[in-house]
């Protein structure tokens, strides 16, 4: 005779947490940005990417791009450090780098910083793009755009 327990919470819908990012892009060719928010599903293909990484711009609206994850923030605003591995927030001894500048040489602070790994928890990514389209690609995408306006 095999007796099974069910408890409540077994029972209760499991509630998952959706990410929602700030995507900031930017073009060091043209040295200009742009900002793209990106939810639920849409943001799901950046979770557990890392600080170097190199993805496809498919994802943030920009076919043919390529993109690199250059840092980022949580929502608290504490940076992403590429020498922290993981998604954690830690606390270190910091002598100069991202999270903190020192005005003196030799100058050492401990800085609550978030590691290299993007989670549910951040709140904005930093992407450069490194490699664009080419001519007749980029020619016929606007085309299809504007035929899709009129």
């Amino acid at each position: 005779m095999v007796i099974l327990f069910i408890s409540p919470r077994s029972l209760q819908e499991k509630t998952f947490i959706m990410a929602k990012f700030k995507i900031v892009i930017s073009d060091p060719e043209t040295g200009k940005s742009s900002v793209v928010e990106l939810e639920d599903a849409r943001a799901v293909p950046l979770i557990g990417r890392k600080i170097g990484d190199v993805m496809d711009g498919a994802v943030v609206g920009l076919s043919g791009h390529k993109l690199l994850i250059t840092g980022g923030t949580d929502s608290s605003g504490f940076p992403m450090r590429p020498d922290i591995h993981g998604g954690i927030k830690t606390r270190v001894l910091l002598s100069g780098g991202v999270g903190y500048r020192s005005r003196e040489k030799g100058k050492r602070k401990r800085r609550t910083v978030r590691g290299n790994t993007i989670t549910e928890d951040t709140a904005q990514i930093n992407m450069k793009i490194i490699e664009k389209p080419s001519g007749k690609a980029r020619k016929a995408e606007k085309k299809s755009a504007s035929k899709n306006e009129g």
